[in-house]
């Protein structure tokens, strides 16, 4: 699997293993070198993090206290008062470790809860990139009388107890100061809960090459993904520029497709078409001014699924198909969405109403011969998939994946650590953060922009990465504008044409 090169790789644990392996195997590069430079980056980070007072390096049996030695080592030379703890016996230890730790000279104790008191500063070097499922035993102690400390902690890799390839924390687990990761980041430091663990995120060069034969399956997003965006071109018209249409609505609820469309517009669609119920066609009208509607039947204000036939009539001529922005919970609405998503043959982006129209029946979709595209929260993927939001939220990456390998569609997990998840697996996560966001409407935003994208003809997978990054771009341009407590869904609308210009500090 090649990731595309608009996506900086995050090797997991095991494509990390390969790459040491690589290293040593075919380029002749000693394991004890890399782990010095690994323990020695370590130790830098954790003296400036904390400069003055003791430091307790807390180091379990694996390579990652193996790093721990090496900090401690190098701590004690910098002059730093330091207590290196270990959680097995010297006996116990191999390889690289064991000799990190003879070079520390007997200057290590075992670890005890009580070895902590005093310390300014913890050093986590507990677990590291192979951890996966719950400590045990002395390393639970350890994690636990860490997690319960009121001093900074930096981490070793990544905070123990938190999945390196995932982001997954199934037990009690550090939460970090700092991390110092070695020659790469992580998914864990990007995708929640591990994100939130992580801290203020250093990679530390630890001298493996370029050119490791090994092949990520997620990456970060980079602004260089903006590139693949067309643009609109001297001899085009409004229908080569892409041609969006916006199907839902409801009483109460007509902000929401407003949204999308105007955004699809922003975003440079050259044509936008909102497809609303008959009864509520003039609050739509008034609203929007270069937005084309096309009123259909309703009941009580809800589309239905006897205005199918006249809304596949207007997707006809269209690029991509934004469905279920506001549309209701009705069974009129869920019976529409379910029908037009079934029988639409343009590109299609799920959201809100539409996606909760097809709770425990994704594979529904799996059927679509266009691409699919759906953007839920975590609440909307748990009924999707007939799990609790928590579960959802405790294993973010995992469900993703699933919901689109069972889609046969590309999922954009919204968050903090926005998700989008194509059907072989291949992962893109945020790290664009924009706290702005975190405001009604902003989804729908969302839709629209990734609607246009599809419009212009860009795969599913490479809209849905581009919107999500042209999106959070936004919500800083609207931040540094108003302050990101203040930031409305339309102030993020306004702010598209500033996003792709620059990425602000929020």
């Amino acid at each position: 699997m090649t990731l595309p090169d608009w996506l900086d790789p995050l090797p997991g644990a095991e494509q990390m293993r390969a790459m040491d392996r690589w290293a040593i195997d075919e380029r002749a590069i000693p394991s004890l070198d890399l782990m010095e430079r690994a323990g020695a980056g370590l130790a830098l980070l954790a003296d400036r993090t904390v400069p003055r007072g003791p430091i307790a390096v807390v180091c379990g049996k694996g390579n990652n206290g193996g790093d721990g030695f090496v900090a401690g080592r190098y701590l004690d030379e910098l002059g730093r008062t330091v207590r290196i703890l270990r959680l097995a016996e010297p006996a116990e230890y191999r390889g690289d470790a064991a000799e990190n730790l003879r070079r520390l000279e007997g200057a290590h104790e075992p670890f005890t809860v009580g070895a902590l008191d005093g310390a300014a500063l913890v050093v986590d070097a507990v677990f590291g990139t192979g951890f996966a499922g719950e400590p045990r035993e002395l390393a639970l102690d350890a994690i636990e009388a860490i997690a319960v400390l009121d001093v900074p902690v930096v981490a070793a890799d990544v905070a123990s107890g938190v999945d390196a390839s995932t982001g997954e924390a199934a037990g009690v687990s550090v939460t970090a100061t700092a991390t110092a990761t070695f020659q790469a980041a992580k998914p864990g430091h990007w995708i929640a809960p591990g994100k939130q663990q992580t801290g203020a995120l250093e990679v530390i060069p630890i001298g493996i090459p370029p050119g490791a034969p090994i092949e990520p399956d997620v990456g970060l997003l980079t602004a260089r993904v903006h590139a693949l965006v067309p643009g609109r071109d001297r001899p085009g018209t409004k229908f080569t520029s892409g041609h969006v249409v916006v199907a839902g609505g409801s009483r109460g609820l007509t902000g929401a497709p407003c949204l999308a469309a105007e955004a699809a517009m922003r975003a440079g669609a050259g044509y936008v078409t909102a497809l609303v119920p008959a009864s509520l066609e003039l609050v739509f009208e008034t609203r929007l001014l270069e937005v084309m509607t096309r009123a259909l039947r309703d009941e009580d204000g809800a589309l239905t699924a006897d205005a199918v036939g006249d809304a596949l009539e207007a997707v006809q001529r269209a690029g991509a198909l934004v469905l279920g922005p506001g549309a209701g919970r009705s069974a009129g609405a869920f019976a529409f969405a379910r029908a037009l998503a079934a029988r639409a043959p343009v590109a299609l982006l799920l959201d809100a109403d539409g996606l909760n129209a097809h709770a425990g029946a994704l594979e529904a979709l799996a059927e679509r011969a266009a691409p699919t595209v759906l953007t839920p929260h975590e609440g909307e993927l748990g009924r999707l998939l007939g799990r609790s939001s928590g579960e959802i939220g405790r294993r973010r990456l995992r469900s993703a994946r699933e919901a689109a390998r069972r889609a046969n569609a590309v999922v954009v997990l919204k968050g903090d650590d926005t998700i989008v998840a194509a059907p072989d697996g291949t992962a893109a996560v945020n790290g664009l953060g924009a706290p702005a966001l975190a405001t009604a409407g902003t989804g729908d935003v969302l839709s629209g922009i990734i609607g246009a994208y599809l419009a212009k003809g860009l795969d599913p997978f490479a809209a849905a990465c581009a919107g999500v990054r042209r999106h959070a771009a936004a919500g800083r341009v609207a931040a540094a504008a108003h302050g990101a407590g203040s930031v409305i869904a339309s102030d993020v609308i306004a702010a598209l044409a500033q996003a792709l210009d620059g990425e602000p500090e929020a």
